[in-house]
């Protein structure tokens, strides 16, 4: 889900009660949640734990996710 959504779904002060919960400032969340500026690496984990996975590192980093966090990818199960 993007932050976008999941704000939407929140209704009236989901923002800037998101803002508060994970220590940002609510002009910072709206930017990042309308794409005017990249979320920080920093923050996307408090964004996922705060929204209870429903917004997650993936869909914050969807193109570089693998980089910034290798152990996300999912496992090859071994061949005996």
């Amino acid at each position: 889900m993007t932050l976008s959504d999941y704000i939407k779904t929140q209704g009236r002060g989901g923002l800037t009660s998101l803002a508060r919960t994970i220590g940002a400032h609510a002009p910072d969340l709206s930017r990042w949640a309308a794409g005017e500026r990249p979320v920080p690496i920093e923050r996307c984990v408090a964004i996922e734990a705060a929204t209870g996975g429903a917004v997650s590192r993936i869909d914050l980093k969807p193109n570089d996710w693998q980089l910034i966090w290798p152990e996300l990818t999912p496992k090859q199960k071994e061949v005996a």
